[in-house]
């Protein structure tokens, strides 16, 4: 923290969001006043995720006043509160963090006390803003959505991604054999070991070595409709994401004769369900028994950061490191 000469107040760096469509700015500003019903956090790591990059451009239904803090996701050290523990990591989100308030891409962030959890001591900062989302997806996925039992044929699209990469895992712990499919080739050695890595553009029965029991489909658009075509009869599509496209098209009479179930994954409704699961794996995703894959760059490296997401070359998530 630095102190302007004149009135010897504290300055910390943030991300300033001054007009839709470009990046912000990096500003010195004043470091934020505590408040009751209020945590003041030293924000030590915070996600750029595809939510952000819709808000940087004006396209998300709930767009802040400008200008602005972006960033609806993070984590940090409690300075002042009067409900949660100082000295204690803690993630953000939610209460409009980014969206109605200004967001977590600061060195200072002062947010509702309700927007704040403890986590567990010794968690990577890092993690510790980027693991449930992912983490709760592919369980939920994997597990009361999919339900993959022992010795089940598995196929993960996207699988060297966040949620790709946990599902992949979260299967082959589940006792499927599984197979990882992605869209590069430069991701193929950042599927998990757990899973046979096979290019989309090479996916075909011979490929993967026979139909599978579950898809478990994080992209969308052509590749989940290749991949519909590998699930047996009576088996089970779980569907997670449309980063490759938004839209299927089904012959019916094909869609009937194929009988396999498309299961949509809503974590708006299934978060609250899956969130004592997640926290239970925490300890194996802080060990490195579970692995999480995600990008690492400083508060001045925006650009990079950002660029890395929008071209979909980035593997698994993108952190900013506000420490």
């Amino acid at each position: 923290m630095s102190s302007t000469s004149a009135a010897s107040t504290p300055t910390s760096r943030a991300l300033i969001l001054e007009e839709f469509g470009t990046l912000p700015r990096l500003v010195e500003r004043a470091v934020p006043e505590p408040q009751p019903g209020h945590t003041l956090v030293r924000m030590k790591a915070a996600t750029v995720a595809h939510l952000d990059l819709n808000v940087l451009d004006g396209q998300f239904g709930i767009l802040p006043d400008l200008p602005s803090v972006p960033g609806t996701q993070g984590s940090g050290i409690v300075l002042a509160s009067g409900t949660h523990p100082e000295g204690a990591l803690v993630r953000v989100r939610g209460e409009g963090l980014g969206l109605s308030r200004a967001g977590a891409w600061a060195e200072h962030v002062l947010v509702p006390d309700s927007a704040v959890e403890v986590m567990p001591e010794g968690t990577d900062p890092a993690l510790a803003c980027i693991y449930f989302s992912p983490v709760g997806t592919a369980w939920a996925s994997v597990h009361p959505i999919a339900q993959v039992r022992p010795g089940e044929r598995v196929m993960v699209t996207g699988a060297s991604g966040a949620v790709g990469a946990t599902a992949v895992q979260l299967a082959a712990r589940a006792g499927a054999e599984v197979v990882g499919v992605v869209g590069r080739p430069a991701k193929l050695p950042h599927v998990p070991d757990a899973a046979k890595a096979v290019l989309a553009a090479d996916l075909s029965e011979e490929s993967i070595g026979g139909k599978v029991d579950v898809l478990i489909d994080t992209v969308g658009g052509t590749i989940l409709r290749n991949a519909l075509a590998l699930v047996r009869p009576r088996g089970r599509a779980a569907l997670v994401g449309y980063t490759a496209g938004r839209e299927l098209t089904l012959d019916l009479a094909d869609f009937f004769l194929a009988d396999v179930s498309l299961l949509p994954v809503n974590m708006i409704s299934r978060g609250k369900e899956v969130a004592a699961e997640v926290v239970r794996l925490l300890p194996d995703l802080s060990s490195g028994e579970l692995t999480l894959p995600y990008e690492r760059y400083g508060i001045d490296r925006l650009e990079d950061a950002v660029g890395r997401l929008r071209t979909g070359e980035a593997v698994g998530k993108v952190v900013l490191d506000l420490g």
